[in-house]
């Protein structure tokens, strides 16, 4: 196979979807996704620089790079129409669109029956006070965004007040979530396709766990409940491979906090002796295979 690599630059998970490709006999290509390129007119073409994309058979978005709305949008729906030329793309832009946007997959984790933390979205400052009062103690967190950047924990009404202040004078969206009970730790299980290949917890010395943000890994085994549920949260969003964050709350539910539709795993990996980069690329076989 021949597979776009689309990202920022390298990094180490592209190195590791690299490695993982050219073990099992594929072409891997790193290519920069702010150097998209489409021409309509004559034979459709979609280029990465001087790469053209439409002779792959298959694309791996690794990141949306931060941008304005028209270069989301042009991203994105470059992803689109490479699909509809029969090229496989993992995840799909659909998968993408519906994790990139907390709000997007909050509602559809709601609309599945899967357990998620009570969530107000809204412009307004007043609307976002009004949550803060209902809840008291809360989660804000930037509509878009990834590895816990941007995460606030309120439980103070002056506080609430100037944080919701400084997101209304950056005409943000105020995305406030409610702050459950829970032992100190989450868990995020990496699906792939229809199996959970790895789960972590995660801990650290605050509320805030994610691996990018100081937390910590150690190996976790998750009960065959735990296991259908990331499943379920992954396929509520349509992912072919996700991060599902899974919070156990002091009162014994389980909620899911998040899915990742463009997940890491550099710290999963660290907890367990499956290569999850092959994993993945095992699944892009079999992806291009329903393609052809």
């Amino acid at each position: 196979m021949r597979v776009a690599i689309l990202n920022a630059g390298r990094g180490w998970h592209t190195d590791e979807l690299e490695r993982a490709l050219r073990a099992r006999g594929h072409e891997p290509q790193l290519l920069p996704m702010q150097a998209l390129a489409a021409r309509i007119g004559g034979a459709p073409r979609l280029a990465a620089g001087s790469a053209a994309l439409e002779g792959c058979d298959a694309v791996l978005p690794r990141i949306i790079p931060r941008g304005s709305l028209e270069q989301i949008i042009f991203r994105v729906d470059a992803l689109h129409w490479l699909e509809e030329l029969g090229i496989a793309i993992v995840n799909p832009a659909g998968a993408i669109e519906k994790t990139v946007d907390k709000f997007y997959t909050s509602a559809l984790l709601e609309r599945a029956g899967i357990k998620t933390p009570r969530t107000v979205v809204a412009e307004r400052m007043d609307a976002a006070m009004a949550a803060f009062a209902e809840m008291g103690d809360v989660i804000v967190k930037p509509l878009f965004g990834s590895n816990g950047r941007g995460m606030v924990r309120v439980s103070d009404e002056e506080i609430a007040y100037r944080v919701f202040k400084a997101l209304e004078l950056e005409r943000g969206v105020y995305y406030v979530q409610q702050a459950l009970p829970h032992p100190g730790r989450d868990v995020r299980a990496f699906v792939v396709g229809e199996r959970v290949v790895a789960a972590a917890w995660r801990t650290a010395d605050r509320w805030l766990t994610n691996v990018a943000r100081g937390g910590r890994t150690e190996k976790a085994i998750l009960s065959p409940e735990w296991a259908a549920l990331s499943l379920r949260a992954a396929r509520a969003v349509d992912a072919e491979y996700a991060g599902v964050d899974l919070l156990p709350s002091t009162n014994g539910e389980l909620f899911v906090l998040e899915v990742n539709g463009i997940p890491g795993w550099r710290g999963l990996q660290a907890t367990t002796e499956l290569d999850v980069a092959d994993a993945i690329v095992q699944h892009v076989e079999g992806v291009v295979g329903r393609h052809r």
